[in-house]
């Protein structure tokens, strides 16, 4: 655990514990699939910024719901005027930096680990955070038949959904916290760490296969609706209950070239944000409308009640924890201690914010100089 975080009975390293080498898939739909010409985010009549278009990544997946309401009801687009929105999803990480760095992508919602991941291995030079977007919406799911309390975890069989994900590195911390042992790169030991990908969890816990998983949302409402039952949900265990899950980030050349136009996307945002809490059933169900285009059709409501009520949307980035988030991938033996200095530039949002009448927010000592 790092220093910054007193221990805690019972507690565990937060779920996107950060592993910039290994990423999570996190999301449901393809690797990268490019949205039709059809469903592209059509431009307003207003005057166009500095580009004609910026290319928009997510993942399908509840942890991006600024994403997902903001392209659904056209809040990002409205202050965008004339600069259109060509939206991409992504399932995981790696693929979603890969776009960044190779160009084909300018602004991205994406979890901590492969932010730390693509500023680490460019060596701070091809993106910056510009934003939070969420926090929370990870939970502990076990058989109850099997797995009673978190002492019973020792000898069982838990999911996460990659080696090395956010995931992955909290459960391994909280193990080593626990006292017990386990090989962070095979998974076995004190307790078998399986690594599964999110969409196939769901029938291994129908079969047997797996004792519980430590998830993020809606995979962890599934399991509970498969006979599952939470034993333990992260945002209890951290300070404020507030850690991050999701970002946005930017292709630093683009920052460079078009920081209107980034700007009008954090206009956006803040306003998305701004709107789903203030009207969160109403942002639950065009949550649930654009998980319903990407995928064919759209969460049952015993998935998505619990699952929305466990995700925090927030324009602060919660840099703070990042960091932790980043101590504890060390800790666990999995990276060297990453040079995070200069991730984040928070200037325009902080503007945003102050022009909203919102209070600014901090790079807890990682922005630029």
């Amino acid at each position: 655990m790092s220093a910054a975080r007193p221990l805690i009975t019972l507690r565990t390293i937060a779920v996107t514990a950060t592993l910039p080498l290994l990423l999570t898939a996190c999301g449901y739909g393809s690797e990268a699939k490019k949205e039709d010409d059809k469903t592209n985010v059509a431009a307003t009549d207003g005057k166009k910024l500095s580009a004609s278009e910026v290319r928009i990544g997510y993942f399908p997946n509840l942890t991006h719901a600024t994403a997902l309401v903001g392209l659904q009801e056209g809040l990002i687009q409205q202050e965008l005027g004339g600069t259109r929105i060509k939206p991409q999803s992504f399932n995981a990480g790696p693929s979603e930096i890969e776009a960044l760095n190779g160009g084909s992508l300018d602004i991205g919602f994406i979890g901590p680990s492969p932010s730390i991941n693509g500023y680490v291995k460019s060596k701070g030079s091809n993106l910056r955070i510009i934003s939070g977007s969420a926090s929370g919406g990870v939970k502990l799911v076990v058989n109850p038949d099997r797995i009673k309390t978190l002492d019973d975890l020792k000898g069982k069989k838990i999911a996460t959904p990659q080696k090395g994900n956010t995931q992955d590195v909290a459960f391994l911390n909280w193990i080593a916290e626990k006292g017990w042992t386990v090989d962070p790169e095979s998974g076995k030991g004190d307790v078998s760490v399986v690594r599964t990908d999110n969409k196939v969890t769901p029938d291994a816990f129908k079969q047997g296969s797996i004792d519980g998983a430590w998830v993020p949302e809606p995979t962890a409402s599934k399991l509970v609706t498969d006979g599952g039952s939470v034993l333990l949900d992260e945002t209890t265990l951290w300070p404020d209950k507030k850690f991050v899950i999701t970002n946005i980030i930017v292709s630093q050349k683009f920052l460079k070239e078009h920081p209107d136009v980034v700007e009008a996307v954090l206009k956006g945002t803040v306003k998305t944000n701004e709107w789903i809490n203030a009207n969160p059933d109403k942002a639950k169900a065009s949550a649930n409308a654009k998980l319903a285009a990407e995928g064919g059709k759209p969460l049952d409501a015993k998935v998505i009640d619990p699952a929305w009520q466990s995700i925090l949307v927030t324009d602060d980035p919660l840099a703070s924890t990042l960091k932790a988030q980043a101590d504890d991938a060390v800790q666990a033996k999995l990276i060297e201690q990453p040079e995070l200095a200069g991730i984040y530039d928070l200037t325009l949002l902080n503007k945003v914010l102050k022009a909203a009448g919102k209070p600014e927010v901090s790079d807890a000592g990682l922005g630029t100089k």
